[in-house]
């Protein structure tokens, strides 16, 4: 009997054992329950406790303890340990200096740390375990938080889509278009994971130090919407304004010209920045060079500011790209281009890459009158962010003024072109407008006459009227006010247009605005945008009967 509970006894647990040794206590009759704890090296209590489970006939339990049995958990024996766990770890004390850990890593061994110089004793894995029991779990950050965000940003969306719409039921192609996060060229660490032998990884160098002879490469990549067909131009040198456009132009000659060959037409969306962002002049003087190259007219429409993940290119091309080559060294050029030309999906995407070795300085300066001088129409909702250029200089509108030395010579109460009070530039009917002059023009001259009597340091030597005339007149003053808010023009172009400085712009809206904000009147932002006198006239020529 010895010898068989030495080879059984060992692969049951406890309530097994102990119902094994019951039973052949009971087998053996009297004396069997000394007997048998002899055998099995056990209390005689234990067998007797076995035999009584065996006689009251219970079901099977499940477990080994009854419910109940065995050591209490820490936490019932400490109900203070499970509010001193989540004070340690809860959202809300992670502003608190006084936290003790609060300016380190909160890990179970730190946690159980802190909680048992708390008087609290407690291990690792029992705080894993309370803390899974609270519903928490090992988070990282989560890119959520996109900053302040345009008033204009879901209308910008939609006119977008809308000028999609329109080139591809055209059959116009639509490129999506950016420049993917620039890689170190040689021996570097490539994040991501893939299959090796055992302890065998790729080694690469310690540090990320660009290679002087490698240095980096910058993928600038066009994405065609329609087709499904991506084209990634690596360059060695900058990301510049003329790099982005050269890709493009490399991708219509190209893929895009054969795809499309009674194209004449190209929508581009970019972001808001970067090298093809809408402030960037160099990005509208190429686009215009290639323009006239290829003979198509070609629309930006620029994502909003703080928008730029929902791009396309960068779920479509670009996510493709960083897990293709997740984990390998980019240890040259041909790496990366034939690891982006090597991409497929199934949803059908191809893509072709090509290495670009030209120079692209950076540096350039475009003036105004190039500018001004560009084939350029910008669009009636945000000319900032949509526009259109065209491979010939459209017919020029004839401009309300061009340069100050061109514009009429200044009268002492010369008033501004009619045109200028247009309800399309100033956002209220013209009885509005002149209701607004005539309410502010009295307020206006009191509170002129107050800051030169304040400048003078005493009352008039004069009859008011003689003297110095001011370069605006109180109309125009609170005109170029309304304007300047409404954010259609710059202080630079409202000059030319009232031929006046730009500082006398500034001094105009510094005496108009309080009287604005203390007569109660809001002056609403518009959506168009203008950089040159011709671009008013032609948003007034354009203006829908």
């Amino acid at each position: 009997m010895a010898a068989k509970f030495g080879a059984v006894l060992p692969h049951l647990d406890e309530r097994q054992r102990r119902l094994l040794i019951g039973a052949e206590a009971r087998s053996l009759g009297h004396g069997g329950i000394r007997a048998v704890a002899r055998a099995a090296g056990v209390r005689e209590a234990t067998v007797s406790l076995g035999a009584r489970e065996l006689d009251s006939g219970e079901a099977p339990l499940g477990r080994v303890r009854r419910a109940g049995g065995g050591r209490k958990r820490v936490v019932d024996l400490n109900p203070a340990l499970r509010a001193a766990l989540l004070a340690l770890v809860e959202p809300d004390v992670r502003g608190d200096p006084m936290s003790p850990l609060r300016w380190t890593t909160k890990s179970t061994r730190r946690l159980a740390e802190e909680l048992t110089r708390q008087g609290h004793r407690i291990s690792a894995d029992t705080v894993g375990d309370l803390l899974r029991e609270e519903g928490f779990s090992l988070q990282s950050n989560a890119k959520t938080l996109e900053g302040k965000q345009h008033p204009d940003r879901d209308a910008q969306f939609h006119y977008l889509n809308e000028q999609a719409r329109n080139h591809q039921d055209g059959g116009a192609p639509v490129i999506s278009v950016d420049t993917k996060k620039k890689e170190l060229v040689g021996p570097f660490k490539n994040n991501g994971r893939e299959w090796a032998p055992r302890g065998e990884p790729v080694r690469v160098d310690t540090h990320d130090f660009p290679d002087r002879e490698l240095g980096r490469a910058v993928p600038y990549g066009i994405y065609d919407i329609a087709a499904n067909i991506g084209w990634v131009n690596v360059g060695t040198d900058h990301d510049t304004a003329a790099f982005a456009v050269e890709s493009i132009r490399r991708w219509w000659n190209g893929a895009g010209r054969a795809a499309y060959p009674t194209a004449g037409r190209l929508l581009i969306t970019a972001d808001a920045g970067g090298s093809n962002g809408y402030r960037t002049r160099t990005w509208k003087t190429e686009l215009a060079q290639f323009a006239a190259e290829s003979g198509l007219t070609i629309t930006v429409c620029h994502l909003p500011p703080g928008t730029s993940k929902w791009n396309r290119i960068e779920h479509r091309l670009f996510s493709h790209i960083t897990m293709n080559w997740r984990g390998r060294p980019l240890t040259s050029h041909e790496v990366i281009v034939e690891s982006i030309a090597a991409i497929t999906t199934k949803t059908g995407l191809t893509v072709h890459a090509a290495l670009d070795t030209d120079q692209y300085p950076t540096g350039i300066q475009v003036s105004d009158d190039e500018i001004a001088a560009l084939p350029i129409t910008r669009h009636r909702f945000h000319g900032d962010w949509n526009y259109t250029l065209h491979p010939q200089q459209p017919t020029a509108a004839t401009p309300i003024y061009s340069t100050p030395d061109q514009a009429p010579a200044n009268t002492s109460h010369r008033l501004a072109p009619p045109s200028l009070q247009d309800p399309e530039l100033t956002g209220m009917t013209r009885q509005q407008l002149s209701a607004l002059i005539d309410t502010l023009t009295p307020a206006l001259e009191v509170q002129r006459e107050h800051v030169l009597r304040t400048r003078r340091g005493h009352e008039r030597l004069v009859a008011p009227g003689t003297g110095a005339k001011a370069k605006l007149a109180p109309a125009d003053r609170i005109l170029v006010t309304v304007l300047h808010l409404r954010k259609l023009a710059t202080m630079d172009l409202l000059g030319q247009l009232f031929g006046v400085t730009a500082m006398t712009i500034s001094r105009a809206r510094q005496e108009v605005s309080p009287l604005l904000e203390a007569h109660g009147h809001h002056i609403n932002t518009s959506t168009a945008r203008f950089r040159t006198p011709s671009d008013v006239a032609r948003f007034l020529a354009s203006k829908p009967t």
